[in-house]
Order: structure tokens, then sequence, then C-alpha cells
């Protein structure tokens, strides 16, 4: 078969002959980071979740449940357009349940929407906006995209927001999914490329409550499409490179309807009180593998110590000028790594702030 026929087929607009779509149904898998997805034909075009069926898979499979009691059920909580397939075909966030009804240990989703359906938490309407640092790499030698195989670039300096082909890799891919996020209904609100050459970043927000994990998690999938049909492979490692490179992180812009109504630095000096004495459970809770990133070094603050600041990218959480300066808006928590769980990392952060009593 050739590559044009397989092109033209990928292509075909099935609404001329059938009001059937296709719904592709994603979870997380075993692993906390390891995106899974397959496919349901429905009879006609779905808007709302609560319209979908549920589904199940093998657990066995995804390290989520034993060979004699493998199915994990999959409960459908939102959608987006598939960029993929296109016309009224869709993108189906589930999460994971065991056939009782009950959240399987990996299922980070269910605990945070409690937290967001707490009134009080709701009443306070929770921005969040997620920066998603992550490295492009060369698919069969697991080196970052551009970088001489088995050798080093030169220092790091001319590829932040780069341009030229010796400085910018991958952009191709970062563009791709750029407007593939868009077609989707997911409010990315920016990309750039970052300061360790092959690795870029993209944004995701304002977004409100339980949404913001959503629209990370579809995005990520997104990204990891694009990519492999790229042949290229996604790390959401927070320290792909050893020595002097920048980290991968997943900086969490953050703000309540009290932090943006007049006086709300107050509020927000507060809440960043609370999460100085949360400190090491928030850490726990902000991926694998961090404290290889926050060092001290590479604009981040050292893993083992609390501190904020106006303006400072080496401080656990970040204040911003214009906040300083209106007494009011967000601040910006720049310890969740680049494989963090964004369900985990935006409750938590709700819960700490707003919910603890210290």
């Amino acid at each position: 078969m050739s590559y044009s026929l397989v092109t033209d087929l990928i292509n075909l607009d099935l609404s001329d002959c059938s009001e059937k779509v296709i719904a592709e149904y994603i979870w997380i898998g075993g692993s906390g980071m390891d995106i899974r997805s397959k496919a349901k034909t429905l009879p006609g075009p779905v808007s709302d979740p609560k319209d979908l069926p549920q589904w199940n898979y093998d657990g066995s499979s995804t390290g989520q449940a034993p060979g004699k009691d493998s199915e994990v059920i999959l409960y459908p909580q939102a959608i987006f357009r598939d960029p993929f397939r296109r016309g009224k075909n869709i993108l189906v966030i589930c999460d994971t349940y065991t056939p009782a009804g009950e959240p399987i240990p990996t299922n980070k989703r269910a605990a945070a929407a409690k937290i967001f359906s707490n009134p009080i938490v709701a009443a306070e309407e929770t921005w969040y906006g997620i920066e998603q640092e992550y490295t492009l790499l060369q698919k069969d030698v697991n080196w970052p995209l551009g970088w001489p195989v088995g050798g080093f670039p030169g220092p790091q300096g001319p590829y932040y927001c780069s341009i030229g082909a010796d400085k910018a890799y991958g952009r191709d891919i970062v563009d791709a999914h750029y407007k593939a996020c868009l077609y989707a209904g997911i409010n990315i609100s920016g990309i750039n490329g970052e300061v360790m050459p092959g690795q870029w970043e993209f944004q995701v927000g304002p977004s409100v409550g339980i949404s913001s994990g959503d629209q990370v998690w579809a995005a990520r999938y997104i990204l990891e499409r694009v990519a492999e049909a790229a042949g290229v492979v996604v790390s959401f490692d927070p320290k792909p490179i050893q020595g002097d490179w920048n980290g991968a992180g997943a900086h969490t812009n953050y703000s309540t309807k009290s932090m943006r109504t007049d006086g709300g630095i107050n509020v927000i000096k507060k809440a960043i009180e609370k999460l100085g004495l949360k400190h090491k459970e928030h850490i726990a809770a902000y991926g694998e593998g961090n404290e290889r990133r926050l060092t001290g070094k590479h604009e981040t603050a050292d893993i083992n110590t609390f501190s904020w600041g106006v303006a400072n990218r080496g401080a656990s959480i970040r204040v911003g000028r214009d906040t300083e300066r209106e007494g009011k808006g967000y601040f910006e928590d720049r310890r969740p790594a680049s494989n963090m769980d964004p369900y985990v990392v935006t409750s938590m952060i709700a819960e700490t702030t707003i919910l603890w009593k210290s």
C-alpha cells in the first residue's frame, strides 16, 4: 500500500457516509506517566462526558490490576476535539475504577475532584496556569534532539527562545502540537524554546479547578502522538542530562478569587506561609526524581529549603512584579517537576492554601 493512499485513508471524512464518530478513550497507566488509549465507535456525536458509556481495559497489562481480576473501568470525564481524526471525532479523558466503583490507587483525579468540589474551594474559583517543560529525544539513542550523538552542544545561553537551525531543534513538532491543542479546545496559552537545547515548554491556562489537570493530560497525550508521528521521543524527566544543563519543571501559577481582589497580596502571603509549613509534603508529591533538579542551581531553589521572593527565579515561590505593584494577583510555585501529576499538584495547592488551618 502506498504512503499517499494511507494518508488519504487517514484523512477520510466519514461525515458524508455515516453518523458514527470515533471516541479515543485516554487514561493514565500504572507508572503514573504512561498515557494509554483505545478507540470506540459511537452511534453519533457526543459533547457531554455524561452521555458517554463507561468502558473497561485489562489492568494487568498496565500494572494496575492482578491477572486473576484484571478488569478496570473507565469513567469518561472530559471531552476534547480530536485533532488527528478531526470531524466530529473526540478525545476522552477518563479516570479509573474497580468494577465495584472504587477509584484504583493510581486514580489521582478522583481525590482531586473531591477537593475542587468542596464548596469553600469552589467559591474561591481557583485559577491555574501550568508551564509544562519537556525534552525531545532522538528515538534510537535516547539523546536530546539536535545534540551530536554521544557528544554535547555548546554551553547554554543561545538556545532559550532561540531561532536558527543550530539553536532550535524540533520546532515543527512544537508548532504542530500548539495548533493541535488549540483545535482540541485546550486553553494552551503559549510555547517557547527552553534553556537547554532540545527542551521546550508549553503553557496551559488559565484553567479553573479540575479542568486544569484534564487539559494538561490531554495536551501531554497530543504531544506524545505528534512526536510519535515524527519518530521522536518525549521525555518528562526532571533532569534528563546531568551536569551544567537546566532541568525540566512544571511551574504552577495559582490564584484564588480572594487573591485577585483588592488586598489580595495579604491572602497571597498567608497562602505562601502555609505552603512553607507543608514544604516536605508538597515536595514528596511534586514529581519523582525532583531532587536531581532542585539543587539551588539552574534557576531552582534547593529541595530542602523553602523560600519565596518577588521576581526571584531561584526561590520556591515567585511573586511577580505586577502582583506586588497592584497588591493582588497570583504567585508561581516553581517546585513541581515536569513529570508531576497535575491533578495532585493543583488539588494539593488548593487544599493547603484554602482548607488547611495552620
